[in-house]
């Protein structure tokens, strides 16, 4: 990632480095397998907050056709399911089966599974039909993609989404590079990439780059982390 110092015009290369995601596509999923029973019981706490602040600036309207990207146990998928209504669609696309099966089941009990259709598969390689969604949801997932994956996926993002479309992401931010607790992230997902298998990124620079419009950007603490929320539309 390339960065330009506001104050000088140049570029800065020092700090700027999205550090790689050193484990699997198999051992992502084996691991998201095996904790997703367990999963709200912590890192699940943390995340609601922010995902659900992040859902409220996405603006999901009645009859739409919203897509969220690594659904993991279902919350947001839920809230998406309520907020378009009869006449709209929730899709789910999420690596762990495991997490498919809870949030089946989360679904079911809140009789809105008629209103949902799940996939397990990688984003990657997403099997929707061109300019198909409204809009597409990540919470606290475009960070797990490894660094050159990422504007891949964005950009198969863009390919899904209908023209202005919009994109809204939360998740850790790199933009504060002087945090004593990033500093430390980093260094855990350094040293036990297949447990700390996320980072921080630069979110609004990466949808920049993959050439949307950033309608709308927030940044936040995310459980003592720098954390952006931010929505891009697809102009293109």
């Amino acid at each position: 990632m390339k960065i330009f110092s506001k104050k000088s015009g140049k570029m800065n290369l020092k700090n700027d480095r999205i550090l790689r995601v050193n484990r699997t596509k198999a051992q992502a999923k084996e691991s998201y397998d095996k904790i997703s029973r367990f999963y709200d019981c912590f890192a699940g706490i943390f995340e609601k907050k922010y995902r659900n602040m992040a859902l409220d600036r996405l603006s999901i309207k009645r009859g739409e056709t919203i897509l969220e990207i690594g659904f993991g146990t279902g919350h947001c998928l839920k809230q998406i399911a309520k907020s378009v209504g009869e006449t709209g669609k929730a899709y789910g696309i999420d690596i762990s089966s495991g997490m498919l099966e809870i949030t089946k089941k989360r679904l079911e009990k809140a009789d809105l599974i008629n209103r949902a259709e799940l996939y397990c598969g990688d984003a990657l390689e997403m099997p929707y039909e061109n300019n198909k969604f409204n809009a597409v949801f990540m919470s606290f997932t475009l960070e797990l993609f490894d660094t050159p994956e990422i504007p891949k996926v964005l950009n198969e993002i863009k390919r899904v989404l209908k023209l202005n479309g919009r994109l809204g992401v939360v998740g850790m931010s790199k933009n504060n590079r002087d945090s004593i607790l990033l500093r430390l992230y980093e260094w855990m997902h350094k040293k036990i990439p297949r447990y700390v298998d996320c980072r921080p990124i630069y979110i609004e620079q990466s949808i920049k780059d993959a050439g949307f419009k950033i309608d709308y950007k927030e940044k936040m603490k995310a459980f003592g982390l720098p954390g952006e929320i931010v929505i891009g539309l697809n102009i293109s």
